[in-house]
C-alpha cells in the first residue's frame, strides 16, 4: 500500500462531496419547475417538446399512469433498438459495412433489454459487431433516455414523501423531458468536449488500416467515441464503444481522463441525495442519505485497493511480483492498464460496481479473490452505493423503509419516515422488489452451475452451460454470479471471464436485466403513490430521528445485513473460498 494510492481515493471523495450540494440544489430546482441559470437558453426547447408531443405540463399523474407512461417508453426503446440491430445494414454511416449477420436475435434481445434497463450489459465487441448509426442512433440515445427515466422515478419517489394528501407523483414526460434537456444534455456536452481535448476520438472514418513495426498490418477501429463516452459515464451506463470499454486508450486515454470519468459517475446518484433533503424540506435527511452510502462505500475501494496492492502470495513466493518490470512490486498488475495503476483501477472497479455503470478501465477476472468480491458484493446490494442516475437513490429508499420498519419493531412504535407512517403496503413493496432481485441473481446462478442443455434446442450449443467458462472451481462460480449480479443489479460490467454470447446467457441474462429493473420501479411507485396520498406527521417523542449517526448505521446495516444473509452461502463458495486456497498456493 502505498500514500499515494490511499490519497487517490481520499481526492476523489472530496471532490464528490464538493459537487453533491450545488448539482443537488439544481437538480432541485429543475424537477420542481423552477428558474435556473440554463432557462434563458433551454426553456424554449423545453416547450418546443411538449408541444410537438402533445404534453400538458401541468396535468400530473396517478402512480399508475407514471408507471404505465415509463412501461410504454421502456417497451417503445426496446422495440426501436431491436430493429435498428437487426436492419443495421440499411441504414447509413456503416463504413464496415456490418449487417444483421453481426447480430443474431438472441444477441439483440439481450443488448435491447441491456440499454433499455440502463444496464448496457455487451456481449459482443462493439467495435466488430455495431455500425457507427446504431451506436449513434441507438446505444447513444437510449444512454440518455434510461438514464432520464431513472432518474424520473427518483423524482416521483421523492414527491411521495414531500407531498401530502396528494393523489398524482408527477408527470413522467415532464420528469423526463427535464432531466435529459437541463441535466444530461449539457453536462454531457461539456464533458465530451473535454474528452477530445485530452485524445478521445470523435469521427465518422473507416477503420484505418497501418504498417506494424514489425512489417505486419493491424486494423485500428475509428468513431464518434466522445460523445457516447461522456453520456455512457454521467447517465451511469456502462457500455463501451469498444470491447475493451475505458481500459482503451481511444475512450480513455490519460490518468486526468480517468479520474474525469469516476467522477462523471458518481456526479449525478450523489447529488440527488441533496436533492431529496431540499425537496422534503430538510436537507439533513439528504446527508444522511449520502452519509450512510459512503459509510458503504469507503470500506469497499479500500479493501479492494489492499487487496490488489498485497498481490498474489503465489507469485510473491516464486519471486514474480518482485519484477523490476512491475510497477508496483508486490502489487497485482494483471488485467491494469499500467497509465493508471493499482490504485486508480481499485477505485475505477469499487466506483463503476457502486455506481449501476458497467464501465471498467481493468479487467475484472485478473483480481485477486477479496478484489473480486468487492464489486461483486456492490452489485448485489441493488446498487445503493450511491448507484445509478436516480436507481441509487430509489433503491436506497427502498432500504430506509425496511430500516424504519425494523427500528419500529424494535422499540414497538409504528414506523415513520419523513413524517409518513410506513405501513404494510410500502413494506410489501419493498420486500417485493427485494425477493425478486435475490431470486433472480441465486436462481439464474444455479440453474447456469448445472444445466446441460440439450442437442437441437434453440439454446446451443448443447453441453453444460459451465463450457462457456474460462476458469473452473470457485472462481469460475465467481464468473456466473457476477454475471447475473451485474444484471440484475443494471450494472452491465462483466468479469470478463465468462463467453455469454450464447443463447442461453443472453436469454436469461436479459431476463434478469427486466427483473432487476421493473420488479424494482413498479412496487417504489405503488409505494410512492401509498406515501403520497398520507398527511404529513409532526415529529414527536417517540420518533426515531432519521438524520442522525444512529439512523446511518442502522441504513447502512440493514444493506449489509440483506446482502449478507441473501447471498452468504454463494460468496463462500466463490471468492471467499477462493481467498483461502490461494493462500494454499491453489489457483484456478
Amino acid at each position: 500500500m502505498t500514500e499515494t494510492g490511499f490519497l487517490q481515493i481520499a481526492v476523489y471523495f472530496l471532490a464528490i462531496l464538493l459537487v453533491t450540494r450545488p448539482l443537488g440544489a439544481f437538480l432541485a430546482y429543475v424537477f420542481a419547475g423552477r428558474r435556473t441559470f440554463l432557462h434563458p437558453l433551454l426553456r424554449p426547447v423545453e416547450r418546443l417538446i411538449y408541444r410537438l408531443s402533445g404534453i400538458r405540463e401541468d396535468a400530473e399523474q396517478r402512480w399508475t399512469g407514471y408507471a404505465g407512461a415509463l412501461l410504454a417508453f421502456s417497451l417503445f426503446s426496446f422495440l426501436v433498438l431491436y430493429l435498428l440491430q437487426r436492419l443495421q445494414g440499411w441504414f447509413p454511416f456503416n463504413p464496415q459495412a456490418f449487417g444483421a449477420g453481426n447480430v443474431t436475435p438472441d444477441l439483440a434481445f439481450n443488448t435491447a433489454v441491456s440499454f433499455m434497463t440502463n444496464t448496457d450489459w455487451q456481449a459482443y465487441s462493439g467495435e466488430a459487431t455495431l455500425s457507427y448509426f446504431v451506436q449513434m442512433a441507438g446505444l447513444t440515445v437510449q444512454n440518455f433516455a434510461s438514464a432520464a427515466a431513472g432518474m424520473a422515478v427518483a423524482i416521483a419517489l421523492i414527491r411521495g414523501f414531500a407531498c401530502e394528501r396528494a393523489g398524482a407523483i408527477g408527470n413522467f414526460w415532464v420528469d423526463l423531458t427535464r432531466a435529459t434537456v437541463y441535466v444530461l444534455l449539457p453536462i454531457s456536452l461539456v464533458a465530451a468536449l473535454f474528452l477530445c481535448s485530452q485524445g478521445v476520438i470523435q469521427n465518422w472514418l473507416p477503420y484505418a488500416q497501418v504498417q506494424t513495426l514489425e512489417g505486419g498490418t493491424q486494423i485500428i477501429p475509428q468513431g464518434p467515441v466522445a460523445s457516447q463516452e461522456a453520456i455512457k459515464e454521467l447517465g451511469t451506463n456502462g457500455g463501451g464503444f469498444f470491447n475493451a470499454n475505458s481500459a482503451h486508450p481511444y475512450e480513455n486515454p490519460t490518468p486526468l481522463t480517468n479520474f474525469v470519468e469516476m467522477l462523471l459517475i458518481f456526479m449525478i446518484p450523489a447529488g440527488l441525495t441533496y436533492t431529496f433533503g431540499k425537496m422534503v424540506g430538510d436537507t439533513r435527511q439528504g446527508w444522511a442519505i449520502f452519509a450512510a452510502m459512503s459509510i458503504l462505500f469507503l470500506p469497499g475501494a479500500f479493501t479492494a485497493y489492499i487487496s490488489e496492492q498485497s498481490g498474489n502470495p503465489i507469485l510473491a513466493a516464486s519471486g514474480v511480483q518482485q519484477s523490476p518490470s512491475n510497477l508496483h512490486p508486490g502489487g497485482n498488475m494483471e488485467g491494469k492498464e499500467v497509465r493508471f495503476g493499482i490504485a486508480a483501477s481499485a477505485l475505477f472497479a469499487t466506483i463503476t460496481t457502486g455506481a449501476s455503470c458497467g464501465a471498467v478501465n481493468s479487467m475484472h477476472d485478473s483480481y485477486t479473490p477479496i478484489g473480486g468480491l468487492v464489486p461483486i458484493f456492490n452489485m448485489l446490494t441493488n446498487e445503493v452505493i450511491f448507484g445509478g442516475a436516480g436507481a441509487g437513490l430509489y433503491g436506497m429508499l427502498l432500504f430506509a423503509i425496511l430500516a424504519v420498519f425494523i427500528a419500529g419493531l424494535m422499540v414497538g412504535r409504528t414506523p415513520e419516515y419523513i413524517g409518513k407512517k410506513i405501513e404494510g403496503k410500502e413494506v410489501k413493496m419493498a420486500m417485493l422488489a427485494l425477493i425478486a432481485t435475490a431470486a433472480s441473481v441465486l436462481l439464474f446462478t444455479g440453474a447456469s452451475g448445472v444445466l446441460d442443455l440439450a442437442e437441437g434446442s434453440y439454446i446451443n450449443p448443447p453441453g453444460p452451460a459451465t463450457g462457456n467458462l474460462n476458469n473452473q472451481g470457485p472462481h469460475g462460480l465467481s464468473e456466473i454470479l457476477y454475471a447475473y449480479a451485474s444484471g440484475t443489479g443494471n450494472n452491465g460490467s462483466a468479469f470478463a471471464g465468462l463467453n455469454a454470447n450464447t443463447p442461453w446467457y443472453n436469454l436469461t441474462i436479459g431476463l434478469a436485466m427486466l427483473i432487476g429493473r421493473f420488479f424494482i420501479i413498479v412496487p417504489l411507485l405503488a409505494a410512492a403513490g401509498s406515501l403520497a396520498g398520507k398527511r404529513r406527521l409532526p415529529a414527536s417523542s417517540g420518533t426515531l430521528p432519521t438524520h442522525g449517526p444512529l439512523f446511518v448505521t442502522l441504513l447502512a446495516g440493514t444493506v449489509v445485513i440483506v446482502g449478507a444473509l441473501a447471498f452468504f452461502p454463494a460468496l463462500s463458495l466463490g471468492p471467499i473460498v477462493e481467498h483461502f486456497l490461494m493462500h494454499e498456493m491453489r489457483v484456478f
